[in-house]
């Protein structure tokens, strides 16, 4: 979804040929785990998530098993990594701040995402990412030119004091009475059931609903989850920089990565399955499940070491499948959602808006997931970026850019 060729001197991008192959693999890697995530947004209204017991789907046998790998493997693991690597892309893009040429095209870069994610996630589907990034990437741009450790450090810092905060309100709210301990508070009685039918109307009912909210998430962005993102944008900054990214690092401190992720995940995957198994409303765990799922930043680096360990050391096939989908992350992030929102509510689709439960989701998600392997190194056979791409950077730099790849 970003620009990730070399700086130079000029406001031009540079060839195709000088990418970044790791970056490529992650961002691949990463724009696929979120879908895995997004699915249940499409396929749910947004009011499950504070009334889980009004879901039509009771999370029993191969629901309770969907839903759990969901929750484990892929819940905040992979948008944390790409927020990591958008921080990335900040650098890649603007290079130092005392570069005026590049930071204008990546101030209108910027703005150009922002416009994007307005319409995206006002027309299309309330859980856009994009204005969040365009805004992080305001105060990310003012910290590129930092060294490698001071980011680090407050990137790092920051992530696991809001992590820390987070696993503590978990934990205290986890502790509180009944009364103040309802997931579903303020939560109507069929909330959920009325908004499906609104969703299935078709347009307008299904489009306010999307707005509403559309509307809630941009708040909590703002007073909330941009924090979070500039925290984490400034750590992949630092270790880009610290060239964890290029392989660079001793091969133990990535497996010391990979074990404290997999670890983790162990524990994880234990307490989600008690919390699950125990039912909605019910904290099986004393809320430790909630406050382990608060530190995702261990899983996300835990993946990201052994993605970049295959890259760095030629295993092909890890770059010759993943990387075309990150080299077109920003084309197939929105395909996601035209196919996804398609199916799921927009007045020219089925409507299937709460009738697909937790495995079919998946079943989507994986038929998704092929159909971009498939795509996206047939396109970039004949052209040098994905079309998405090549329209945000003729917008950026302001004049036009040869899409078909040259011979």
């Amino acid at each position: 979804m970003t620009d990730q060729t070399v700086p130079s001197n000029g406001p031009l991008p540079v060839a195709a040929g000088a990418r970044i192959q790791t970056l490529d693999v992650l961002r691949g890697v990463a724009v696929l785990g979120i879908l895995a995530v997004n699915a249940a947004a499409f396929a749910l209204p947004m009011a499950v998530e504070f009334a889980p017991e009004q879901s039509p789907f009771p999370l029993i046998g191969a629901n309770a098993v969907a839903h759990w790998v969901g929750e484990v493997f892929f819940h905040q693991k992979f948008v944390t990594l790409f927020s990591m690597l958008f921080g990335v892309s900040i650098f890649l893009v603007g290079g130092q701040r005392g570069d005026e040429a590049r930071g204008r095209v990546l101030r209108r870069r910027l703005m150009w995402l922002a416009l994007f994610g307005v319409i995206h996630g006002a027309a299309f589907w309330y859980g856009d990412i994009l204005l969040l990034y365009a805004w992080s990437g305001l105060f990310m741009m003012l910290m590129r030119s930092m060294p490698a450790r001071p980011l680090i450090q407050f990137g790092l810092g920051a992530t696991l004091v809001l992590a820390t905060g987070q696993a503590a309100l978990m934990l205290m709210t986890a502790w509180t009475p009944e009364a103040m301990n309802d997931s579903s508070m303020g939560v109507a009685e069929n909330a959920v059931a009325a908004s499906i039918a609104a969703y299935r109307s078709g347009w307008p009912a299904g489009l306010i609903e999307n707005l509403k909210a559309w509307g809630l998430l941009q708040a909590m962005s703002l007073f909330g989850y941009v924090f979070a993102t500039v925290s984490l944008m400034m750590l992949g900054l630092g270790l880009f920089k610290a060239g964890f990214s290029h392989g660079r690092l001793p091969t133990r401190i990535y497996l010391i990565l990979i074990a404290t992720g997999a670890a983790l995940l162990t524990l994880l995957g234990v307490l989600e399955w008690l919390e699950i198994m125990a039912g909605p409303g019910v904290q099986a765990t004393k809320g430790w499940a909630d406050a382990v799922a608060s530190f995702p930043i261990f899983v996300t680096l835990a993946y990201a070491s052994g993605l970049i360990l295959l890259t760095s050391r030629g295993v092909s096939w890890v770059r010759r499948v993943f990387a075309p989908v990150g080299q077109m992350a920003f084309t197939n992030y929105l395909t996601q959602t035209m196919i996804m929102s398609s199916l799921f509510y927009m007045p020219w689709g089925p409507r299937l808006m709460g009738q697909v439960d937790y495995p079919g989701q998946w079943a989507i998600v994986v038929a998704v997931w092929a159909l971009q392997l498939i795509w996206s190194p047939l396109w970039l056979s004949r052209f040098g970026m994905g079309p998405l791409e090549w329209l945000w950077r003729r917008l950026s730099y302001g004049h036009d850019l040869p899409l078909r790849r040259q011979t």
